[in-house]
C-alpha cells in the first residue's frame, strides 16, 4: 500500500474527528449561553426541512430553503454576543490577561467582599478579561484609579453617590462605577432572584467578565462566569474559583525539584519532630 493510498484512508477519518471535536466544543460554549434557544430552533428549522424535502412538500421546502438562504444575516444578528466573545478568545490565547499574574489582585477582591458581606452592603463587582466590558453597560462613571479594599468600600457605600450600581475592575484598576449591567432574559431562574444576580449573569452571558456580588438582605457571596450563578460561597472557595479562572496554571515540577524538596524535608535538624501529625507527601 503506497502513501497516497494511506492519505485517503487517514483523510476522512481525520475530517470527522475535526467536524466532532468542532461541533462538541461550539454545543458546549452555546449551551450556557442565552442562545442556546435560538440553536434549538435553528435545529429544528434544519429537521423540518429534511422532512419536506422527503416528504416532496414543494411549497414547504421552497419556503424553509428561502429563510436559510438570507440566515446568514440572522445568525450574525442573533449571536453577535458570543460570536464576539468567541473571537476574542481565539484571538488572543497568547496574550491572555497578563493581569492574571498578580494574585494581589484577587486578595483585593477577597477582602472586599468579606468586609461588605459582615454588614450586609450590597455590591457587584466585574473582573474584566478579554471582551471590554463598558462597551456592554448602561451609563457608568469614569473612576480609574487603584483597586484596594478601601475604594471598593468608599464606593458601596450606601451613602455614597455612586454606590448605586456595578463597578468594572482591569487589572489592578477600577475604571468605572456606578454602572448599570445587562439583566439576563432567561425565565428559568427563581423569582426571588434580585436584580443585582441578574445583572451579574446578564453581564458573564454578553462578555467573558467574571462578576462577583455580595447580596445587601443576607450578606451571601455569589459569583457568576459565562452565564452561571453560583451563589453563598466561602471566601475561600471565592479565592479558589479566582485563582482557576484569572491565575495561570503553575509550571509543574520535575522529577529532579521532588527529589530535592522531598530530601530537604527529610534531613531538617527537627524532621522526627516537625513532621509528626501531618502529611509530608509532595
Amino acid at each position: 500500500m503506497d502513501w497516497n493510498s494511506l492519505i485517503n484512508l487517514w483523510r476522512p477519518a481525520l475530517e470527522i474527528t475535526v467536524l466532532a471535536v468542532v461541533i462538541y466544543h461550539g454545543y458546549n460554549f452555546l449551551r450556557t449561553t442565552r442562545a442556546a434557544p435560538a440553536v434549538a430552533g435553528m435545529f429544528f428549522l434544519l429537521a423540518l426541512t429534511v422532512l419536506t424535502t422527503a416528504l416532496k412538500l414543494e411549497v414547504l421546502n421552497w419556503l424553509l430553503r428561502a429563510f436559510f438562504a438570507v440566515s446568514t444575516i440572522a445568525v450574525l444578528v442573533i449571536f453577535q454576543p458570543e460570536l464576539r466573545r468567541l473571537l476574542t478568545e481565539l484571538g488572543n490565547l497568547s496574550l491572555r490577561n497578563i493581569t492574571r499574574e498578580r494574585r494581589e489582585n484577587i486578595e483585593v477582591i477577597i477582602q472586599t467582599v468579606e468586609r461588605l458581606a459582615e454588614v450586609h452592603i450590597g455590591a457587584l463587582i466585574a473582573i474584566e478579561q478579554t471582551i471590554p466590558v463598558h462597551e456592554d453597560v448602561e451609563s457608568g462613571i469614569v473612576v480609574d484609579c487603584e483597586a484596594t479594599p478601601e475604594m471598593l468600600e468608599t464606593i458601596f457605600f450606601p451613602n455614597n453617590a455612586i454606590h448605586d450600581g456595578g463597578v468594572i475592575i482591569k487589572g489592578n484598576r477600577i475604571t468605572h462605577a456606578a454602572c448599570i449591567f445587562p439583566l439576563t432574559p432567561r425565565k428559568d431562574l427563581s423569582k426571588s432572584m434580585g436584580t443585582r444576580h441578574r445583572a451579574a449573569i446578564g453581564l458573564s452571558e454578553e462578555t467573558d467578565a467574571l462578576v462577583v456580588a455580595v447580596s445587601e438582605e443576607t450578606g451571601a457571596i455569589s459569583y457568576a462566569y459565562k452565564g452561571q450563578l453560583t451563589r453563598g460561597v466561602t471566601s475561600e472557595a471565592l479565592r479558589a474559583f479566582l485563582t482557576s479562572v484569572l491565575v495561570p496554571a503553575t509550571k509543574s515540577r520535575t522529577w529532579a525539584e521532588t527529589l530535592k524538596a522531598r530530601l530537604d524535608v527529610l534531613l531538617k535538624p527537627d524532621a522526627g519532630t516537625a513532621t509528626a501529625g501531618r502529611d509530608t507527601s509532595i
